[in-house]
């Protein structure tokens, strides 16, 4: 099929043990493209409202973008999608490395895996034979001593992403894990694998991806990689590729800024930043790793040869991880951070949600919430990263408090009481990653209206606020980081644009703000003049995933944050900082007003069906 699709999706049945290949849904992947737009649209389908995440009846979708496997630049993503044991609401999460692409290879835009297996199994793809295989030999192994044996048994060019210990034992935060850290992390997809019994998915193929304009293609990559990637001061520098920081980069502003979550988000700066920031992570760094099609290589692989985490290997240090385990937990030590985040990999849990509960339940202690019987012993003050340690492996065991926090923030607060709810970050059940809103509040409205629950990746007005500038597809909207208006516009743009290019294939961090590069790569893939309309399509996946979550329960009481970002002033550079309620509400109204969504935020059926998909009303009880 030569457009970028492979015109096939495989569906694995874990309690029949059987496989069998359909059709793609053609008019789908016109509507949506591929990655979390179709994936949400074939959920959409496949999980009735009101399953149980970790049921039988739950299902996973990994689909591919019609940009997976070619020669486009930064394209190497898949989007697994699930029904999140955190948020219990649809939820996805991106992956990078080579298992995209290996997938198109062996054949598949994507695959639904359903049922659940009587034993522990893994399943094999190699080319148009699928197995279902005994994974008696790997079930209880981490994360990376799975891939080894897997990769071992079936050859290193075997593609691998496995789940470790803390999906086994249902953590609502463990995730799927590929190429020894890049990590499917945010939701629990871990746990929702564990729940089937399925330890990994090994896929190697021998295929190649066709597209509509091959000479169309190689000409327009070579011409972004010169003009907007490497060849392009300005891109380089802003992330800082060319000095080897990638997103690590971030720590300096978001430290200088104010917004750089400290001790639970109780201050928006670190006193400690500069050991743990970027020029020290480069100290430790062995080489930088680069994903499928990727002439830039962001992420750095950590192989610590001293000091009492001697042996730790991290196969990919970020930001968010960095922050979340770092200075929201007040930790200073850098190799600490690197052995939480370790443990984070082998085990198989999200970075961002482990990091944020440690720093919650710190927060407890110090408050006199936990005593040290509810921990264990463990004296849990911030700064305490052997404790942390500690800890973190409780949790990805579910031993004593760590069984409390292995639920996430949301359930432990709830569970603990005595007020911590109050200070809880989460928004729909999922913890907040490394940006305090209090800094510019449009970002507590991008967290708020995330489809999937509290997280950046859909809409991130903060570095344009901060700049007084605005974003793709807003108008030179102008915006003041503590004032509401023109944030609801801004949002709504960053959502449709965070979409369509999270459905291509394409990376965050590859056309930052270039529209034409990204839809004319698209085009010339696909053929198709229409996937050009980044607007139309993104629009179309933010209402599909809000009609999913509005049959689950999902409204504007949801729509909300964490109550302490209301009521205390972020201490730090950010002098007097805080969202204030009506700001808040001035906000989602009219984000809502821009959506055309009711009171409540439910699409109406007019906007359904200007998006071509007014089946969603119909289908929406289920």
């Amino acid at each position: 099929m030569a457009n970028g699709y492979t015109g096939k999706v495989l569906r694995v049945n874990l309690s029949t043990g059987k496989s069998s290949v359909e059709p793609l849904n053609m008019d789908w992947a016109r509507k949506y493209l591929g990655c979390q737009g179709l994936g949400v649209r074939y959920m959409f389908d496949e999980l009735a409202p009101g399953v149980d995440p970790l049921g039988p009846d739950s299902k996973i979708a990994v689909f591919n973008g019609p940009l997976t496997g070619t020669i486009a630049p930064c394209s190497p993503k898949y989007t697994i999608i699930f029904k999140a044991p955190l948020t219990g609401i649809i939820c996805d999460s991106t992956g990078g490395g080579y298992f995209g692409a290996e997938l198109k290879y062996a054949g598949y835009d994507g695959i639904i895996i359903e049922g659940k297996s009587p034993k522990p199994v893994y399943v094999l793809i190699r080319d148009s034979r699928v197995e279902l295989l005994d994974a008696g030999r790997i079930w209880g192994k981490d994360v990376y001593t799975t891939t080894d044996m897997l990769k071992e048994w079936w050859g290193d060019d075997a593609k691998v992403v496995a789940i470790g210990p803390a999906g086994e034992r249902l953590v609502r935060f463990s995730c799927v894990v590929t190429e020894y850290g890049k990590a499917n992390a945010r939701g629990g997809g871990g746990a929702v694998f564990g729940s089937k019994n399925l330890k990994a998915i090994a896929v190697k193929g021998t295929g190649a991806v066709e597209v509509a304009d091959p000479k169309g293609l190689m000409e327009l990559s070579k011409k972004i990689i010169a003009e907007n990637l490497v060849g392009n001061p300005d891109q380089a520098q802003w992330f800082a590729w060319k000095g080897g920081e990638g997103t690590i980069g971030i720590m300096d502003g978001a430290n200088e800024f104010g917004y750089l979550p400290t001790r639970n988000f109780r201050e928006g700066a670190f006193e400690d930043k500069k050991s743990i920031d970027s020029a020290q992570v480069k100290k430790i760094a062995k080489k930088a790793k680069a994903c499928f099609s990727c002439p830039m290589g962001c992420t750095h692989h950590i192989e610590l040869d001293r000091g009492k985490y001697k042996g730790t290997m991290v196969g990919s240090f970020e930001y968010e991880s960095i922050a979340m385990l770092g200075s929201d937990t007040g930790i200073n030590d850098l190799l600490a951070i690197a052995k939480l985040n370790e443990v984070c990999n082998n085990y198989g849990m999200d970075t961002i949600s482990a990091g944020n509960t440690i720093a919650w339940a710190m927060d407890c202690y110090e408050r006199g919430i936990l005593t040290k019987e509810d921990t264990g012993g463990l004296e849990l003050n911030f700064g305490n990263s052997d404790a942390a340690v500690q800890l973190l492996e409780k949790i990805g065991k579910r031993e004593g408090l760590g069984n409390i926090l292995a639920e996430g923030t949301a359930r432990a607060s709830r569970q603990i009481g005595k007020g911590s709810e109050e200070f809880a970050m989460q928004v729909k059940g999922m913890e907040l990653p490394a940006y305090d809103p209090r800094v510019a509040i449009g970002m507590g409205l991008a967290y708020a209206i995330c489809p999937t629950g509290g997280d950046h990746r859909r809409a991130h007005p903060m570095f344009a606020a901060l700049t007084g500038g605005w974003w793709l597809g807003a108008d030179q909207v102008k915006l003041d980081p503590r004032r509401p208006e023109n944030f609801a516009q801004v949002v709504v743009a960053q959502n449709h644009w965070q979409a369509y290019r999270f459905s291509t294939g394409h990376c965050d961090f590859g056309l930052l703000e270039t529209a034409w590069g990204l839809q004319d790569l698209v085009s010339v893939c696909t053929g198709w003049p229409e996937t050009a309309d980044w607007r139309k399509i993104g629009e179309r996946i933010i209402n599909t995933y809000r009609m999913c979550s509005v049959r689950e329960g999902i409204s504007r009481k949801d729509d909300t944050l964490p109550p302490i970002l209301f009521k205390n002033k972020v201490a730090g550079p950010a002098k007097d900082a805080i969202i204030d309620p009506k700001d808040f509400e001035y906000m989602l109204n009219d984000y809502y007003r821009i959506r055309g969504w009711d009171s409540n935020g439910k699409p109406s059926l007019k906007k359904l069906k200007e998006l071509g998909i007014e089946e969603l009303a119909e289908k929406r009880r289920g």
